[in-house]
């Protein structure tokens, strides 16, 4: 299996419970993998056939950046659907990580794998925040 990965992508957004979290930006970093045929895009050098990373990046700076999120594991799971629905991506792992949360380690966070069986239906997937009330009230 071929994969494409991104390291330590890092980004500011609105993340936790307490009070205090849901008024600062916090960073999170992103360590990702994803399966993807390799091969097409070797063969041709066609860009086209490849996952363009560059805009893996750019949409995960605007979903994450834009977006408040109560726990690391929402945020997480958000991430994966999202790249198996806009990318196409079959599987991925992806390791979420905020720095800055606990002074003694160096980070804490989740990391979860994902494959066509775990993505959800379309509408499921388009809701994934707006059905929450907890999570719009705390991002007000």
């Amino acid at each position: 299996m071929d994969k494409v990965f991104i390291n330590q992508l890092t980004i500011e957004t609105i993340i936790g419970i307490y009070d205090w979290e849901r008024e600062i930006k916090q960073r999170v970093v992103l360590d990702l993998e994803m399966a993807w045929d390799n091969k097409p895009a070797a063969q041709s050098e066609n860009i086209e056939l490849a996952l363009n990373y560059k805009a893996v990046c750019d949409r995960l700076q605007d979903f994450i950046g834009n977006n408040g999120f109560l726990l690391v594991e929402t945020m997480a799971e958000a991430v994966a659907q999202l790249l198996m629905h806009e990318f196409n991506v079959g599987w991925l792992r992806l390791k979420v990580t905020k720095p800055d949360a606990i002074p003694q380690a160096h980070g804490v966070g989740v990391e979860i794998e994902r494959n066509e069986k775990d993505k959800l239906a379309a509408d499921a997937y388009l809701n994934t925040y707006t059905a929450k009330p907890e999570v719009l009230a705390a991002k007000k």
